[in-house]
């Protein structure tokens, strides 16, 4: 139970690669916040936790909203008292090649991505500070660490993420909290579900362990960070892809 009595935030967890870390953290003992913007959704993954015996509550979150992240932290304090993980997984795609990428696909990904780890980054990090300790752990994507053609603005945003990462790894440390991220590759998913069966081998040709890897991949990487074995580990880019960047 290596994450035993700590509080976690997972957002974008109602499905998905989120889900996936939230069950990992759950399994080891944390008390998880589903948080996504559908309000039903968050309830019913917080639900299906509870019946598996974990423990989980929802709190439902549009990450570009300010006020609204503002008021998802404050409603976790005053009921948990702390937030102990904070995971940005929140994240969308609206890929298109740049000169048919309209204005509105680059703002509406810079914001959920980015603008959306900001947001809740710097609203759970206050009571971090207090607390001298805490672990904040950034999704990222291998598309932000070798870029992707059609891509450019989740491209933007990932490296972001990562730039990001390690500021708030250097401003904080002397507080006790640490900040990594970790950048996954092609995972299976709904996403990558609907590649055509050529898409996808031409992927796998890059990718020297030759298969998608899963969520749960992901998840065992986020599951180290926030666990103590990762206590004197700060500002990095953990990269889940199969080998595919080397």
């Amino acid at each position: 139970m290596r994450l035993n009595n700590q509080v976690a935030l997972i957002t974008g967890s109602a499905r998905g690669i989120g889900r996936e870390i939230a069950e990992a953290f759950a399994q080891e003992g944390a008390l998880v916040i589903i948080s996504d913007v559908n309000a039903e959704s968050s309830a019913k993954t917080a639900q299906e936790f509870v019946q598996k015996g974990y423990k989980a509550d929802s709190f439902p979150c549009n990450v570009t909203k300010s006020a609204e992240v503002e008021d998802l932290i404050n409603k976790i304090l005053d009921k948990y008292k702390s937030i102990d993980i904070v995971v940005n997984n929140a994240g969308i795609t609206k890929d298109n090649l740049l000169i048919r990428m309209s204005e509105e696909d680059w703002d509406a990904v810079i914001t959920v991505n980015l603008k959306g780890v900001f947001n809740v980054t710097k609203t759970a990090i206050r009571s971090m500070m207090k607390a001298r300790k805490g672990k904040i752990i950034n999704i990222a994507s291998i598309i932000g660490v070798i870029g992707n053609a059609g891509q450019a603005n989740y491209s933007a945003s990932k490296a972001g993420i990562i730039g990001f990462t390690k500021s708030i790894a250097k401003e904080f440390a002397s507080r006790g909290i640490t900040s990594n991220a970790v950048a996954p590759g092609f995972i299976k998913t709904d996403m990558t579900d609907k590649l055509s069966e050529k898409a996808s081998e031409e992927i796998l040709k890059n990718v020297p362990l030759a298969r998608m890897g899963t969520p749960r991949d992901v998840a065992n990487a986020c599951l180290f960070l926030a666990s103590d074995m990762a206590d004197y580990i700060t500002g990095q880019v953990i990269i889940v892809d199969g080998g595919m960047a080397m």
